[in-house]
């Protein structure tokens, strides 16, 4: 083996030098290693680069509603306070905008939005359960004096609940609840007509039973009899659907909305979803384009945050119900409280103590028969899909 003489230059090329230490490489495997490196390199800032790009792209999504935030501030002193740290709760609003592309064939655009949908998210500290209580649209109450977009005051009024949001947009429909319930509201997200639809689609469509046909023309919406899946303007169709399915009543309505709810909630949280990223971006996608948001939660971050708090949450401990009403005592049209159960649910709310359903008529859950005994309130879980 040829060995060069200590302190002795005779010119000889290192790739002619060979040694028994492992240590040592050759000129080509070391320039084969820097090519690696600096391909790792490219490869990680490409990576990182990409997902910088998609997180910008979600995060600039999310639309705020600063004006809501303005508006409340000029209530604090007659706003509720939290009763519990860490608890929160959370107004979803959905919105019936028909000025928006492809959104008039819902109706004429009036330059006002309305609001079929409300629901009030309660999520316990500690991530323990998170309970969803809806709020009929035609329910009476009493509404704050509120200021209108167009700068005009409204005057208090005792009104069907949608009215608020109506002609008051978030703030007085956050402003009535709070009045109505005692409960503050920390947080409310608004989502539209196609923000909805994107959703479904995103999450591949959700299942439904129907027990005999639909046609609806104001829903826009004609669908078979038995199990199937539904996907965007269908789906909207199903949960905005009345007088076509069942007895007409928007009591029955608010259970398919909820139903609905629970299985999508449900296929959002399989593995199939949140562990594939082909699939959790196009959800990601639409659920942050469809939103707008109180600043508190107008960030991928804020809403990360509160997803991460929520997503372990065991399905059977997500209950949707609605607040306990009946018929109003001079129309029969309208909705009033029953009491003392809607001041118990609120307590409840309030203080962050656990509330139970029973199983509503046109649910397919199975509740514990102790607790069916104990709750005054109906409703359902999103622990099995509507069709099992």
């Amino acid at each position: 083996m040829p060995v060069r003489p200590a302190g002795v230059d005779h010119g000889w090329e290192d790739a002619d030098v060979t040694t028994d230490s492992p240590d040592t490489v050759p000129r080509g495997g070391r320039r084969w290693l820097r090519v690696l490196a600096l391909g790792v390199a490219v490869l990680v800032l490409s990576i990182a680069g990409t997902g910088w790009w998609f997180y910008e792209r979600l995060d600039g999504n999310i639309r705020t509603d600063t004006r809501t935030a303005d508006e409340l501030r000029k209530y604090e002193a007659e706003r509720p306070v939290s009763m519990v740290r860490d608890a929160q709760n959370i107004l979803l609003i959905g919105s019936d905008n028909r000025g928006g592309k492809g959104n008039r064939k819902y109706g004429r655009d009036t330059g006002t939005q309305r609001s079929d949908t409300t629901i009030l998210l309660h999520l316990q500290a500690n991530g323990r359960s998170a309970t969803a209580v809806s709020i009929p649209r035609d329910l009476m109450v009493d509404i704050p004096g509120c200021d209108r977009a167009s700068g005009k005051r409204m005057a208090p009024r005792f009104a069907q609940f949608n009215w608020a949001f109506e002609y008051g947009g978030a703030a007085c429909t956050i402003r009535t609840v709070e009045k109505l319930t005692g409960i503050r509201v920390d947080h409310h997200v608004i989502v539209d007509f196609t923000g909805f639809k994107k959703l479904v689609n995103a999450v591949g469509g959700v299942e439904v039973c129907l027990k005999e046909s639909v046609d609806d023309a104001d829903a826009h919406l004609r669908l078979s009899a038995g199990r199937q899946v539904l996907h965007g303007e269908q789906a909207l169709g199903y949960v905005r659907a009345r007088y076509s399915i069942g007895n007409g009543s928007d009591t029955e309505r608010i259970a398919r909305q909820q139903e609905f709810l629970g299985s999508l909630v449900k296929k959002v949280q399989s593995n199939g979803v949140l562990l594939n990223p082909r699939k959790l971006y196009p959800v990601l996608n639409a659920a942050t384009s469809s939103l707008t948001t109180d600043p508190g939660l107008d960030s991928l971050k804020d809403l990360y945050d509160l997803v991460r708090g929520v997503r372990n949450i065991p399905r059977e401990k997500i209950r949707f119900l609605t607040i306990p009403r009946q018929p109003y005592t001079y129309n029969k049209n309208r909705d009033e409280l029953v009491q003392p159960d809607a001041d118990r649910l609120f307590r409840q709310l309030r203080l962050d103590q656990p509330v139970s359903v029973t199983r509503s008529v046109t649910s397919t859950t199975e509740e514990d028969p102790k607790a069916v005994d104990r709750s005054p309130y109906q409703g359902t879980t999103a622990a099995r899909d509507i069709c099992d």
